[in-house]
């Protein structure tokens, strides 16, 4: 499986050049792909990988707020997605069954306390965005816009790092990965009012907690 190969030694190294049988292969939809993965045809895990990797970082990213971490619980991910793939049936989409696998790592990781030092987003929530302030600083091109950027940067993360796993997750899910709350229930095998209320507690602890700067 060689982009899973290369994803696991080595981030930079280049795809390699797609074939006939691969074209035809990045027109199939995932459960086509996922039974051919399970029929042996590893490239076409290869091309699910593909598809959903730099959704899985992003995800992993803004729970761990440490690049490493992130890219290695990614990792992990695909190798059990592979391994596990004679298990999927089908009762849900490829993708929520793969960030349940995602979402479920990074807590278990969470909770072995492996990541409580890091405090590094290079991305601002897209909460912050709406914000008028931010809105404001974001039009001029001047030294104060870097330092206020990476000011909010620095804040939302450390905000976010006080939040319990479980409350991380939903908001990172919702708020940022745009998941809705069904997918997120199914992948945190909990109910959907669940979900909901876990994410208005951590709404709440996160205006708390950010009343002082915003």
């Amino acid at each position: 499986m060689k982009l899973l190969d290369q994803f696991r030694t080595n981030r930079a190294a280049p795809a390699r050049p797609a074939t006939e049988h691969t074209i035809e292969l990045q027109h199939e939809e995932d459960e086509a792909l996922v039974r051919r993965a399970q029929r042996g045809q590893t490239r076409a895990f290869d091309l699910l990988i593909e598809r959903y990797k730099e959704r899985l970082y992003a995800t992993v990213y803004h729970m761990t707020s440490n690049r490493e971490d992130a890219h290695d619980l990614v990792q992990d991910t695909f190798i059990k997605a592979y391994r596990s793939l004679g298990s999927f049936k089908g009762q849900s989409s490829f993708y929520t069954w793969v960030y349940r696998i995602a979402v479920n790592r990074t807590i278990n990781f969470l909770k072995r306390g492996k990541n409580r030092t890091h405090h590094s987003l290079d991305n601002v929530d897209d909460a912050i965005q709406t914000d008028p302030d931010f809105v404001e600083l974001m039009s001029q091109d001047t030294p104060r816009r870097e330092t206020g950027l990476h000011e909010q940067q620095q804040r939302m993360n450390a905000a976010l790092q006080k939040l319990s796993d479980n409350h991380r997750a939903v908001v990172v899910l919702h708020d940022v990965q745009g998941m809705t709350h069904a997918d997120i229930a199914k992948m945190m095998k909990c109910s959907e009012g669940t979900v909901r209320s876990r994410l208005f507690y951590a709404r709440q602890q996160l205006q708390g907690l950010l009343s002082e700067y915003w």
